[in-house]
């Protein structure tokens, strides 16, 4: 268990929004925290950078009384330990992942991904493909960076790979995570108390270390730590055709745009793909009831026999 004064703050003055019991699961000395909440076929949860558990309280709150609910904190996010000698890469995250699904026992999983989830979670499904039944695809990736969008990064995000001055502007100033909650939500469904929870882990220079380490593992170069861990996921990605899939995309995505979308669509050009023309690269936080009918319709649409 991480204490409240390692967090820095107390998840209970946000209990209302973040009504879920928290659990924890020991990796070597470190925690890693999960809800897990419900009966029946599991949903897991798997977010990206710089979000945490709480991203999906509306999607878990909506389920929890059809499915078993599970959504986790990567190790240096959420509620979860932040370590800073901790090697942050990709094949970490997805071994941390694997644990969870083999301790859990999980099967007939419907996996739910956002952003480095993507990477993430279908790194660990390929890995354990037999487990999973359905995939929801929200603003992610699970291959190497489109050409056509190599060299076109978001400002916010090239100058955090930049040296010295990445770590000064993603740990020292908040930059990352207060411009996220800045411009990936935009409809104005997300309240002002909504951001500041969703924000509240990465409260410190040594809190947004995960943060800034998830900045510098995206892998363009092939020299990169994680780039043939990604290639991996990318040639896998086939065997996800026999599976149930649904794309749900925030048009708005100011880093997760077209180029993206894109590539979903070449490598499985037969499944359903909704477009949220409003909404931004927090696409539940933007249009939540929409989202969750997608959901709830493919899930209906797809039973698990």
């Amino acid at each position: 268990m991480v204490s409240k004064e390692e967090l820095g703050f107390d998840i209970e003055e946000y209990k209302d929004l973040y009504p879920f019991e928290s659990k924890y699961m020991d990796i070597n000395g470190l925690s890693y925290h999960y809800f897990d909440e419900g009966e029946g076929d599991p949903i897991l949860m798997v977010h990206g950078n710089p979000t945490w558990s709480f991203y999906y309280r509306n999607l878990a709150i909506a389920f929890k009384d059809t499915n078993r609910v599970i959504a986790v904190d990567h190790i240096g996010c959420g509620l979860s330990s932040k370590p800073q000698d901790y090697s942050y890469t990709l094949e970490n995250h997805i071994s941390n992942l694997e644990k969870l699904i083999i301790k859990l026992d999980l099967k007939n999983i419907t996996l739910v991904v956002h952003d480095w989830g993507g990477a993430i979670g279908i790194g660990a499904a390929l890995r354990h493909l037999d487990c999973f039944k359905r995939f929801v695809i929200l603003n992610t990736y699970a291959y190497r960076v489109p050409k056509t969008k190599v060299g076109a990064f978001p400002a916010g995000i090239a100058f955090g790979r930049v040296p010295i001055f990445g770590k000064i502007a993603i740990r020292a100033l908040n930059g990352f995570a207060r411009g996220a909650a800045k411009m990936c939500a935009l409809t104005g469904e997300m309240s002002d108390r909504e951001k500041k929870a969703l924000m509240a882990p990465y409260n410190s220079y040594k809190n947004r270390i995960a943060t800034f380490q998830f900045v510098k593992d995206i892998p363009v170069e092939e020299s990169h730590e994680s780039y043939k861990t990604l290639l991996q996921i990318e040639e896998g990605l086939p065997r996800l055709k026999e599976k149930a899939m649904q794309v749900i995309w925030g048009k708005k995505d100011f880093c997760f745009d077209d180029h993206f979308l894109s590539e979903w669509k070449r490598f499985f050009p037969e499944i359903p793909v909704y477009e949220i023309a409003e909404a931004g690269h927090y696409v539940i936080e933007d249009s939540r009831k929409k989202v969750i009918e997608k959901v709830r319709s493919f899930l209906c649409a797809n039973p698990i026999l």
